[in-house]
């Protein structure tokens, strides 16, 4: 495989390390860590209407074709069935893996808030690491369909994305003594995939593969959003928390516009 496939797909995914020092940040005020919570959310509430509306939008284009052409709604009513159980396997995913592995720790008194912060980063991750995979995919078929120079583009606008989203793994775990160690893991798994999608883009185009794997990721982004949501009531602070969501969410749509201009 041509190594300047490799260089995009590590280029497009090792930012997210950019934003995890901010973990290391100790003796964080409780406004400041509701905060820095609010703004992880926000990043992750426009990830979740950018691609769940993405999806939907090309669904309601495989509807409209087939009615306007007098076709068979067989391709739309495949897409939604790709949509719709990607979705849901990512959301309900979630719940069972915490029912499962994590609800008895949750339910114990003696667990820490560290832990419950780790625990809640990785989960940020793991969704993070799906959305990112089919980055990669489209990183990796843009560049071997011969579109070099919309590829090197792509990957650039998606490594300032993915610096923000380091931030939102970070976020959490502000206030808590978490090693280097830690925070590389969460940087493998949600940046990692981004350098597989690219590999796995250059060798094997599949646009339902594509699609299954942005709705894993809104699955998966929804029911962490709820979690954060839960987390910033806890730390009662609405005023601090409103305005956490608001510069979060407009980061994230500042950053989505820099693709876009790049791609022009």
């Amino acid at each position: 495989m041509d190594a300047t496939v490799l260089g995009l797909g590590l280029l497009a995914g090792g930012t997210i390390v950019l934003g995890l020092p901010i973990a290391r940040l100790r003796h964080v005020s409780t406004k400041t860590r509701a905060l820095l919570n609010a703004m992880s959310t926000g990043i992750l509430i426009f990830l979740l209407v950018e691609i769940t509306g993405h999806l939907i939008e090309e669904v309601e284009e495989l509807v409209e074709e087939a009615v306007e052409h007098g076709t068979t709604l067989a391709p739309a009513f495949g897409a939604g069935s790709v949509f719709a159980l990607g979705f849901a396997l990512g959301l309900l995913g979630l719940v069972y893996f915490e029912r499962r592995y994590l609800g008895t720790a949750k339910d114990q008194d003696g667990i820490t808030p560290k832990r419950k912060a780790q625990q809640l980063a990785m989960m940020i991750a793991v969704g993070l690491g799906l959305h990112n995979l089919s980055e990669g995919l489209a990183i990796g078929q843009g560049y071997v369909g011969g579109a070099v120079q919309l590829a090197w583009l792509m990957a650039i606008g998606f490594a300032l994305h993915n610096a923000t989203e380091g931030f939102g793994i970070a976020a959490p775990l502000s206030g808590h003594r978490v090693s280097w160690r830690f925070l590389m893991l969460t940087a493998l798994v949600a940046g990692g995939p981004t350098f597989l999608g690219t590999l796995i883009g250059g060798w094997w185009v599949n646009k339902p593969f594509e699609m299954f794997c942005l709705a894993l990721a809104s699955g998966t982004i929804l029911y962490i959003v709820g979690e954060l949501l839960h987390l910033g009531r806890q730390l009662k602070e609405e005023a601090v928390v409103g305005i956490g969501l608001l510069v979060g969410f407009f980061v994230a749509m500042a950053t989505e516009f820099v693709l876009i201009v790049a791609k022009r």
